[in-house]
């Protein structure tokens, strides 16, 4: 693959990692709100916290209206508030597995560009981190499609989704694409195509010298 190539790829990895990063810490993947009373509460769900607001709403003096707001955040999910040892034990543990899901893309998106930065370094080893490369990413975008799945969980039919379940899915489909174009650049590249390997593609070498064998002629004496 071409040099421009693989920095064309590390600058793409280089975004996914940096929106894989954003969603995994933002505290609004899931985002429910409730009508009680004269109290409207909003509840914003992070793969590692929870935050709610509440603004309180009652008649005052003059018709008009006392309002009283409230905002906390806490980590999520705890075992006693939560209630993870009894009936949502299921669903505490999907929602650490996606946290760990999402650590883990984190990771082999990094890995995906050490390898980059190392594969370049030589001319021999650009001909083949392609495949490494491709492997990476494409992990990377699995883990973060599971982490998609899990958040999916069905007690949040009534959430609706946030800035970081977007990016999450924007995070694993670029990360896809990423993959595929790698995959299919380098096996261009493999097969000497010029738009793929630049210089080392396979062209027909002009002039090239021919082996020519003549018959050898034997000489004897006639008897």
């Amino acid at each position: 693959m071409r040099k421009t190539s693989y920095a064309a790829t590390f600058v793409a990895v280089l975004a996914i990692l940096i929106i894989n990063i954003l969603s995994s810490r933002l505290p609004d993947w899931l985002i429910a709100k409730y009508d009680i009373a004269n109290t409207h509460i909003t509840v914003r769900y992070g793969l590692m916290q929870r935050c709610e607001s509440s603004t309180i709403s009652i008649p005052g003096p003059s018709k008009g209206r006392l309002e009283y707001a409230d905002y906390e955040c806490r980590q999520f999910p705890l075992r006693v508030q939560d209630k993870c040892e009894k009936e949502n034990r299921l669903f505490c543990a999907l929602w650490t597995s996606a946290q760990y899901f999402t650590e883990l893309g984190i990771g082999f998106a990094g890995m995906g560009l050490v390898a980059l930065v190392i594969g370049v370094s030589t001319h021999s080893r650009r001909r083949r981190v392609w495949r490494a490369v491709a492997g990476l990413v494409i992990l990377h975008a699995v883990f973060q499609l599971v982490t998609f799945i899990l958040d999916r969980f069905p007690g949040f039919e009534h959430a609706k989704p946030g800035v970081g379940y977007v990016l999450n899915a924007v995070s694993w489909v670029s990360g896809f694409a990423v993959g595929a174009g790698v995959i299919i650049t380098g096996v261009a590249a493999d097969r000497g195509q010029k738009w793929a390997a630049g210089n080392r593609s396979n062209t027909p070498v002009q002039g090239s010298r021919r082996r020519l064998y003549k018959p050898v002629q034997n000489y004897g004496s006639n008897v």
